[in-house]
This record gives structure tokens, C-alpha cells and sequence, in this order.
């Protein structure tokens, strides 16, 4: 593992355009369940609230479920030791940025500036009727549903299932995985369409794949060049260690 580590810590120094690909594997420490596996939230809750027909024909019974889901732990969570020291990586210029699969800031809060959030985030919503755009904390919450000063029913701004990716967000990531000779995938299983495909394309093009996740993932014997079998903040407190910035 030591000789692996270096290995890494070389790769990460060398490179011209890192970027790390996270999954809900980071924030698992944070106190944010997964969405599936053990202890996922589908494991709790059925899915089915966050289907875009369904919330938009049944809207006050979504939002019910939603509001214990999304916005009770998930809110409330702090950044973790994985998102810091990536955060520092942009910071020292060792990655451009994160490309995230997940909705709930941290990579944010723990200072990365370069954030691609390729699923959107819980944390603005928009009108449903006139696009209108509000922070959470603009949103009454204990409404069932929330809505927009012109009568509209207000939706997060994390994809639905049944809604495609922003284009925006799906663009820039793309460019991103294109550009990058290394990419640090964290925490996620690879089984999620089409962020799944991201860090294949980074290996089409050449990039070294190193990859942190407690057991095997979809990319662990196909992509991966270097790979850790660990939470995602015991490798990067090492990581930390042996940069030695």
C-alpha cells in the first residue's frame, strides 16, 4: 500500500490537468446515507417521490417525503476530511476541479471553487411555472409544496428521475474528463448512467485512473491504474500525509 500511495502522490504532482469524480461515497462520513447499498435511502424510502411525473401530478405528497429525505441530514452536514483535502488539491493546483454525482454542497463548503454538479443540488429551487430561482434559505419549507411568488409549485434543482442532466453541467464535465491525465474517482460504484461514463472517456484519452472505494467498483478492473480499498477519508488523511505540502 505504501509503495501504491507513492505511486499516487507522484501521479498527483506530475499532473497537468487532475480532476477528481466523486460519488456518495464521500460524503457517507458526513452522516449522508447513500442512495443504495447498505443503508441507502432507497432502502428506506421508495424512489418514487423523486420521479419527475410523479412529482409533478402529485406534488404536495413528493414534496412530504422529499422534505425527510433531503432536507433534514443531508442540510445539515458538515464537509468531511475527504472534502477538505481536496479542496486543498485545487487550492495547491494539483487538480482543476471535482466533477460530483452528489447534491449536497460540501465539496463547496470545504472551499473547492471549480464544482461540477453533474446531478444539480439541493441547495436553490426553481419555479416550475416561471423558472424563478430561490436559495433554501428564501423557502419555506414546512409548506407542502413550497411555491414561487407567482403561484407555482417550487422543485429542487437535483435531477428527477426521468429529467436529463443540465446541459451545462453535463458540458463542462465532459470537457473536464476529456482534458484530464490523471482523475481520482471516490466513492462510487459506477453504476449510474451517464456519469458512469466519465471517467472512461478520461481513459480513452489517455488519463491515469487512480480509485478510492471501500470494495471493488465497475471501474475497479477495467479503468482503474492504482487502486486504494478504503473509506474515502482514511486515504486522503494519508494523502495529505505523504504530499507533503
Amino acid at each position: 500500500m505504501k509503495q501504491e500511495l507513492k505511486e499516487a502522490v507522484k501521479l498527483i504532482k506530475n499532473a497537468s490537468y487532475g480532476v477528481v469524480f466523486t460519488g456518495a461515497g464521500v460524503s457517507v462520513e458526513s452522516g449522508i446515507a447513500p442512495f443504495t447499498g447498505q443503508g441507502g435511502l432507497w432502502n428506506q424510502y421508495d424512489p418514487k417521490y423523486i420521479e419527475i411525473h410523479f412529482f409533478q401530478t402529485n406534488p404536495t405528497e413528493s414534496w412530504r417525503e422529499m422534505k425527510k429525505i433531503f432536507f433534514t441530514d443531508m442540510h445539515d452536514a458538515f464537509p468531511n476530511k475527504a472534502h477538505e483535502v481536496i479542496a486543498r488539491l485545487e487550492e495547491k493546483g494539483f487538480v482543476k476541479g471535482v466533477i460530483t454525482q452528489n447534491i449536497d454542497g460540501l465539496h463547496q463548503r470545504a472551499g473547492s471553487k471549480n464544482v461540477q454538479e453533474f446531478h444539480g443540488t439541493i441547495h436553490t429551487l426553481s419555479c416550475v411555472n416561471c423558472a424563478r430561482k430561490y436559495k433554501l434559505a428564501e423557502v419555506n419549507l414546512e409548506a407542502e409544496p413550497p411555491v414561487c411568488c407567482c403561484g407555482g409549485v417550487l422543485k429542487p434543482d437535483f435531477v428527477f428521475y426521468g429529467e436529463g442532466i443540465p446541459p451545462l453541467a453535463y458540458e463542462k464535465s465532459l470537457e473536464m474528463a476529456q482534458n484530464a491525465d490523471v482523475m481520482i474517482i471516490v466513492g462510487t460504484a459506477g453504476q449510474v448512467m451517464p456519469a458512469c461514463s466519465l471517467p472512461l472517456v478520461s481513459k480513452q484519452f489517455g488519463a491515469k485512473i487512480i480509485e478510492v472505494n471501500p470494495l471493488p467498483s465497475a471501474f475497479t478492473g477495467s479503468v482503474t491504474d492504482l487502486y486504494f480499498p478504503q473509506k474515502a477519508g482514511d486515504f486522503f488523511a494519508q494523502l495529505e500525509q505523504a504530499m507533503k505540502w
